[in-house]
């Protein structure tokens, strides 16, 4: 009986192990923020990076997967860094909390975007660094939208006295992933309460329409608001069209108020690196170029998969600037993994640091527990430099 219960009691042992091993960090590029084994079933979601007043860093991540719960109370957690991202400490973790993205606006510390997948667009504020958050309540408190809503940490943008921030909806129909979503504008005077959902202000939903791109338009979701150099303001969406491996962007033209967005079909999808895939565009005035991060697909790959789906290429981030947001020049490979399947850098969010820009990764790489799931379902998330990047 006594022998018995030893061998139970060493398998048992043994199992925990296989769980609770450690990784070799420095086999992992960049920075480990926080690490999520595929055996958990939760996945590494939805990176996002602030900048505080004091200079620490302000990150954030939510989890998705089988064993998570985005589907009914989705949790996010917050991490900062007070060495400049050497190293993190978690610091707050929350429900009702997806997609969202991390922003700064008068010294205060914001967090934006759904509860849920596909849920109520909410708006928290942190006044100690993300250590502790107002909770949405109610529409003087944060409920900006109730209803079925996407997006992912896109860029907050400030143009003409308003803060700006692209966004969808998820009500179209047919209730499909690309099908549903619809594309609009949110905006609100930057000196307005941000949390008090009637000073914001909503553009037009564009929904999906199936006969763009002669029939192979399936979905345009997670937009970038962006300035070009003639003052017009754009939401620059990510498009899913699977007939082609050569990738695009649709341009929707916002009105000066906020309250109009329409859509050229005609010229609106423009040649795009990257663009079946989320990206980041950010103006910098010392260059005076647009720079973005984006999943790069190299031509030797175009050439030896033409039919493969682009959004699938996810095993390379590179640094692109342009003068005009339509000619994109390659300045950087950034990450780099020549395995496809298992190996991910995606959903980057970042931020200009002086001469240098700061990013984080949504992370698939190996961990000697098995690795990720697939280049999709990350398991870590990364953060990384790229010093002097005008150079």
């Amino acid at each position: 009986m006594l022998q018995k219960l030893a061998l139970f009691l060493l398998s048992f042992c043994l199992i925990q192990y296989s769980f609770t091993q450690e990784y070799d960090p420095t086999l992992v590029p960049g920075i480990v923020v926080t690490h999520s084994p595929q055996s958990s079933g939760k996945y590494i979601g939805s990176p996002s990076i602030a900048v505080l007043p004091n200079g620490h860093y302000v990150a954030s991540h939510d989890f998705f997967g089988p064993e998570s719960n985005e589907h009914e109370s989705a949790t996010s957690r917050i991490f900062v860094s007070k060495n400049k991202g050497k190293t993190w400490k978690r610091v707050a973790e929350f429900q009702d909390a997806f997609w969202s993205k991390l922003f700064v606006h008068r010294g205060d510390l914001y967090f934006l975007g759904t509860h849920k997948h596909h849920g109520n667009t909410l708006l928290r504020k942190s006044t100690n660094g993300g250590k502790t958050w107002t909770k949405p309540t109610d529409k003087k408190n944060g409920l900006l939208l109730v209803g079925e809503y996407h997006c992912a940490p896109g860029p907050i943008l400030i143009h003409n006295g308003r803060l700006w921030r692209a966004m969808e909806s998820a009500m179209g129909t047919p209730k499909q992933w690309g099908k549903r979503y619809g594309t609009f504008m949110m905006s609100i005077p930057e000196d307005e309460d941000l949390l008090d959902a009637d000073n914001w202000t909503f553009s037009n939903i564009l929904y999906r329409d199936s006969s763009y791109l002669d029939g192979n338009f399936n979905a345009w979701i997670e937009g970038n608001a962006v300035v070009d150099a003639k003052g017009q303001l754009w939401n620059i969406l990510r498009v899913d069209d699977k007939s082609t491996i050569e990738e695009k962007a649709a341009f929707v033209k916002i009105s000066a108020d906020g309250k109009n967005a329409s859509f050229d079909p005609e010229s609106g999808f423009k040649p795009f690196p990257g663009g079946a895939k989320k990206f980041t565009i950010r103006y910098d005035k010392e260059s005076e170029k647009y720079w973005m991060i984006t999943n790069y697909i190299s031509d030797e790959i175009k050439e030896h998969n033409p039919t493969m789906n682009p959004a699938k290429i996810r095993n390379t981030q590179a640094l692109m600037s342009s003068k005009d947001l339509i000619n994109w020049e390659l300045n950087d490979i950034l990450l780099q993994h020549d395995e496809m399947k298992y190996h991910g850098f995606q959903y980057i969010d970042w931020q200009f640091e002086g001469r240098d820009i700061i990013y984080l990764s949504r992370t698939a790489y190996d961990d000697g527990l098995g690795g990720a799931h697939n280049n999709h379902d990350a398991n870590f998330l990364t953060f990384h430099r790229i010093k002097n990047f005008r150079e």
